[in-house]
């Protein structure tokens, strides 16, 4: 916990030096209350991203909740969720559209695709990326998410993210959001701690 809280400091005092706008985010928002689930394994990770995409935080709370109440409140296996009925599914209320992306993921997770922690822990960032994008229904969004939430990597910018570019356009007042180009080599200036500076970028009071 002392090291975790060294760290956010440490991070924290590097985007405060970078310019007046982000002292001045940094001292409203307040400590960074960054926290990780270090002790999930990517293919629930990925399956948790998935039912979350394209939704506000409470739907996706719902449809894991729903998910979990099928197998007695425990995260399914990959064999038990490719012998759940598609119907099943839909009544947690995944599309069929992210259904197909789960079961691809726990086929994903059967055949090796999908590294286990222990794996992963021993890939850069890109590796996994390109590794996991290979998942119909995964996109560069969702393993950031992953490498954030669940690898705990701690110098990542997911430059898709709308809410990080809406933070970016608010915190230096600009007319027009940032493009995915101009986000990702902005962001540049935020490494070693690219996460932390997404965690304060969404944020950015409205």
């Amino acid at each position: 916990m002392l090291t975790k809280l060294l760290h956010s400091q440490q991070a924290s005092d590097f985007l405060t030096s970078l310019d007046a706008d982000w002292a001045q985010l940094i001292a409203t928002v307040g400590e960074c209350q960054f926290e990780p689930k270090p002790a999930r394994e990517p293919y629930e990770a990925l399956i948790r991203a998935v039912a979350y995409q394209q939704l506000h935080a409470k739907a996706g709370d719902a449809i894991i909740k729903r998910l979990l109440n099928i197998y007695g409140d425990a995260f399914p296996s990959p064999s038990q969720l490719l012998a759940t009925e598609f119907d099943s599914l839909r009544a947690c209320g995944f599309s069929a559209r992210k259904i197909e992306t789960i079961l691809g993921i726990a086929d994903g997770a059967i055949s090796g695709l999908v590294p286990t922690r222990m794996n992963a822990e021993s890939m850069n960032d890109e590796d996994l990326i390109q590794r996991l994008v290979i998942l119909k229904g995964i996109g560069r969004w969702t393993v950031e998410m992953l490498l954030m939430f669940t690898m705990a990597r701690m110098d990542i910018l997911p430059a898709d993210d709308f809410g990080i570019v809406q933070g970016y356009k608010r915190l230096k007042k600009l007319d027009v959001a940032p493009t995915r180009k101009e986000i990702t080599e902005i962001g540049k200036a935020f490494s070693p701690y690219r996460t932390i500076a997404s965690w304060y970028l969404w944020r950015v009071p409205k």
